[in-house]
Parts: C-alpha cells; sequence; structure tokens
C-alpha cells in the first residue's frame, strides 16, 4: 500500500493516520489488507466504522453497521465492486450495539457462514431483542423512580422500550464462540481477541502483532469517551470499575507503536497515551463527584450532571445521563467512599462516607 500521511493532534498527544477521512461508501486501506468502510449512523453520533481483511480468496467483515436499507445498499455495492463475487469467510462482531451487530444475521444468511462474537455478548444481545414489543418491566420503572427520572420522562422510556432490536436483522440461533486471548488464522496472520468490559459485557478487540494493528471497536476511541452506564437490569453493577480495569489491562496488553483502528472517529496511533487519558479522565469525575456528596446527592442532581457532562442533558439523553450518573456513583459506593440510601420519598441518595 502507498505510505500514509500522518498529521499530530497535539492536544491529546495523538497521532492520526490520515488527514481526512473516507466518504460514506468509500473503501480505504489502512494496513496491508485491512480497509475501512464508513457507514451512515444517526444525527449525534453520524458513522460507524467496520473493517474489511482481505483473506486469501474471501473476505472477513468486523462489524456491520445498522439494520436499514441505506446501509444494506451501501454493503451490496461494496460485495458487488470490492469483493467483486469472492466470497465471506468470517463475520466478527465486537459487541452487541446494533450499530455494531445490526446486520450480522443478514449476512450470515447471504454468505452461509456462522457469526463469530463472544458469548456474553451474544446471550445478552438475544435477551435484549427478546423484549421487542413488551412492556416496560416493573423493576425497571422502579429503577428510574429511585434514581430521580422525572415522571414525564419515564413515560417515554415506557412507550420506548422494546425497540432495542428495531435495527438488529434477526440473529442467528447458532454462533461461534471467540474467547479472550484466543488466535484466529486471517490473510496468513494472526489475530488476537482482547477482551475488555465495561462499555459492554464482553467487548472483543481483534489485535494483530505482525501488522501492529488492533480493531478497537468502542474499547478505544480517540476524540470520544464510550458511554459507561448502570442500567435497570443491574442495578448494582460496577461497570465503571470494569472499564477502568479494562483500560489499564489493554494499555499493559498493547505496544505504544500500536495503529488504533476505532469504530468511531478516525484511525490513530498513541494508543497508552489514549487509554492513561480515559482513565485519568474518569479518576477526576470521580474525585469530583465525592466533593459534590458531602451533601446528599440522587443520581440526578444537576450538580452531578455538570460534572460528568459537558453540555446540557436534554429529555433525549436524561435516561443515558442517568445510566452514566449510577455508574460513577456505583463507582465510589463500591471503593467504601460513599453511603447510599432511599429517603422518605423512595429516592435513592449518595453521600460522602
Amino acid at each position: 500500500m502507498e505510505e500514509q500521511k500522518t498529521v499530530v493532534e497535539n492536544a491529546h498527544g495523538l497521532t492520526y493516520l490520515f488527514d481526512d477521512k473516507p466518504e460514506p461508501a468509500e473503501i480505504r486501506e489502512v494496513a496491508e489488507g485491512v480497509h475501512w468502510l464508513r457507514l451512515p449512523l444517526f444525527e449525534t453520533l453520524d458513522h460507524i466504522n467496520v473493517w474489511l481483511l482481505e483473506d486469501g480468496d474471501s473476505w472477513v467483515i468486523v462489524d456491520t453497521g445498522l439494520n436499514n436499507d441505506r446501509t444494506k445498499e451501501i454493503w451490496e455495492n461494496v460485495f458487488d465492486k470490492t469483493f467483486q463475487g469472492k466470497p465471506v469467510s468470517k463475520i466478527l462482531v465486537t459487541h452487541m450495539h446494533p450499530d455494531h451487530i445490526g446486520l450480522a444475521g443478514w449476512m450470515v444468511d447471504k454468505f452461509g457462514v456462522m457469526l463469530s462474537m463472544t458469548r456474553l455478548e451474544y446471550l445478552t444481545c438475544r435477551v435484549l431483542t427478546a423484549d421487542t414489543d413488551k412492556e416496560a418491566p416493573k423493576e425497571a420503572l422502579n429503577f428510574l423512580y429511585q434514581v430521580g427520572v422525572p415522571d414525564e420522562i419515564i413515560e417515554g422510556y415506557k412507550k420506548r422500550f422494546g425497540m432495542f432490536g428495531a435495527a438488529i436483522y434477526d440473529l442467528p440461533q447458532n454462533f461461534y464462540r471467540v474467547s479472550d486471548d484466543e488466535e484466529i488464522l486471517i490473510n496468513g496472520r494472526i489475530w488476537k481477541v482482547v477482551v475488555g468490559n465495561g462499555h459492554s459485557p464482553e467487548h472483543a478487540c481483534f489485535f494483530c502483532p505482525s501488522l501492529k494493528v488492533v480493531i478497537s471497536g468502542d474499547q478505544i476511541l480517540p476524540r470520544i469517551s464510550s458511554h459507561v452506564g448502570v442500567f435497570p437490569n443491574e442495578p448494582d453493577a460496577n461497570n465503571l470499575e470494569d472499564w477502568i480495569e479494562s483500560c489499564k489491562k489493554l494499555k499493559s496488553v498493547f505496544p505504544e507503536d500500536l495503529l488504533v483502528l476505532p469504530s468511531h472517529n478516525e484511525p490513530f496511533y498513541g494508543v497508552h497515551n489514549r487509554l492513561q487519558s480515559l482513565i485519568d479522565g474518569h479518576e477526576k469525575r470521580l474525585a469530583k463527584l465525592l466533593a459534590a456528596c458531602e451533601t446528599p446527592r440522587s443520581p440526578a442532581d444537576p450538580a452531578l450532571f455538570s460534572i460528568l457532562f459537558k453540555r446540557p442533558i436534554d429529555k433525549g439523553l436524561f435516561i443515558m445521563a442517568i445510566s452514566e450518573s449510577m455508574a460513577h456513583l456505583n463507582c465510589l459506593y463500591r471503593r467504601g467512599l460513599l453511603n447510599r440510601s432511599l429517603d422518605e420519598d423512595g429516592r435513592l441518595k449518595f453521600v460522602a462516607s
């Protein structure tokens, strides 16, 4: 492949592989036999990066985009013009969020291959898609009330409940389980599975030591921090501690001169800087939250939101914001730095120990 340009982002200590980004549906080679495709998403997060790996006389697809006609049309064009009739040998999925797994079932049907992903991601996705068209359970509504979600937003949650599966093509009834530290042979090269936690239950990164490339999914993003939340199905989860420990693990596993291929934003170098920045950022917010909790605080307290988020939280983002607030408060509680209790109205309050 041709020598690539690099651009230094001094503010974050990262170096980007390109000084531009491909248009939607444009294929760009980023390493030998590794190709970048950007697919459209939403207004707030307008793209996902998926990765096409040459595998001899076939191709490997890593992540799939959402299940909609626009994304299918782009893929059909890729199959025709880039793959040129070559089959797909593997479909790898980093984790179970709809922008990553949305068209996996469609591709399984189309190419007759088995979906490959970690067990917890597959099973969690199956559970969540099974909620389609069901009513919100009382446990979820009780959780939202306790953490301080206003009644109006709870009503919106009830109307939207069960829509997780709307952007996911029917999943296959079986799959191939990939596991942490497993080695996958693609195009004569070893790709190692490296699992992280916190953003999702068992997120797989795919690391090729000989190419010095890692497909990081949402586990390492250069410009934004992945959402880490606590949700009604596991209200006592300590997902933020899992996330921080995963960042430390990845920093110990990955070499510094690694090219990171993230699911959002652009390919970059500087993985150790970025992982340390993610750790430090959460620890700083935890310290500020602890200081704010010298006074008893609800997870929905605007004082806490102002520490966690740079922009005002509107109704559409409130549930996500609450889940992230809970992740930080649960982390401090599990570290023994906060106490928690229900007040006389049945609302959850946290206060410094």
